[in-house]
């Protein structure tokens, strides 16, 4: 039921709360501070890299787990809502803050050190666990990641074209089209069957996130085609994933359990097209002044 599906506060979900909201902050500021849509544009990428990399590394190969205690009746997508406090919130969050106003490496060690910090931290209070994961390898990686966000963020003062522009322009879609995930996760709204893993929470989110990020890519490479009638560019793909969907579904891959499941996405899919063709405009005229 849905009442079972909500969080209710404990000592868990308000560290992760608590995380988020700081991280949320953090993010108000760096856009109050610059009024630039760049930087949220910074923000999104960093979102998306961040989700790539966690497909592999948390979704694939189990990494480690989080305890958040906010989704109750499965654990599975509860360890993955504690993962979306870091990867949508926490990292991208402090990338932007690095990249946007240009802090050089001893803040990158700063900024590491703060990170490493709070995981040590969060697994001595026993809601968060390393299975093969090591401190030593957020040490490393989180320095590339911030690197990263600051070639991105120079890259955004100019406008992009050819890879860089296709790249960049993936990552941002990826990162906003992670909201159709909201339902799967609180509502159980579909689930996939396709016997990666043993648990089928695990299972669905491994290939909702292989799609999601397939369909990425798709909808980007769709979003350059012209078409005598422009509308036909926001229609066509949300058909070709709807029949897809279809033919999941009737191999027994996909089983929808809601009603509004394929309307839901498919309504999601479309403004997600008609927000993907304002920001690829973006990304080629180049710099941007302001916020709106």
């Amino acid at each position: 039921m849905i009442r079972e599906t909500f969080f209710s506060l404990n000592f868990n979900s308000l560290w992760y709360l608590g995380l988020g909201t700081l991280s949320t902050l953090l993010l108000f500021f760096v856009l109050f501070k610059t009024k630039n849509y760049r930087s949220l544009l910074l923000f999104l990428g960093m979102v998306g890299a961040g989700y790539t990399i966690e497909y592999f590394i948390f979704v694939l190969l189990e990494s480690y787990a989080f305890y958040p205690k906010i989704i109750s009746r499965d654990a599975y997508y509860d360890s993955t809502m504690g993962a979306l406090a870091s990867n949508l919130l926490t990292l991208p969050a402090t990338a932007a803050l690095i990249a946007v106003f240009r802090l050089n490496w001893i803040w990158i060690v700063i900024f590491t050190g703060i990170i490493v910090g709070i995981e040590w931290w969060f697994t001595k209070l026993g809601i968060y666990r390393h299975n093969w994961w090591r401190f030593e390898y957020t040490a490393i990686g989180l320095p590339i990641y911030y690197s990263f966000a600051k070639a991105l963020f120079a890259r955004l003062m100019h406008p992009l074209k050819g890879i860089p522009y296709f790249l960049t322009l993936y990552l941002i879609t990826w990162a906003l089209f992670t909201i159709q995930f909201v339902p799967l996760s609180f509502f159980n709204s579909r689930n996939f069957n396709l016997g990666w893993f043993e648990n089928r929470s695990h299972d669905t989110t491994a290939f909702s996130s292989l799609s999601g990020m397939l369909s990425s890519i798709f909808f980007v490479w769709s979003s350059q085609l012209k078409s005598k009638y422009s509308w036909l560019k926001y229609l066509w793909p949300v058909a070709v994933v709807f029949g897809v969907n279809q033919f999941l579904k009737i191999i027994g891959v996909l089983h929808s359990l809601v009603w509004w499941d394929f309307l839901y996405c498919s309504a999601m899919n479309f403004i997600l097209l008609i927000v993907i063709d304002a920001i690829s405009k973006r990304l080629r005229n180049g710099p941007i002044s302001g916020m709106n």
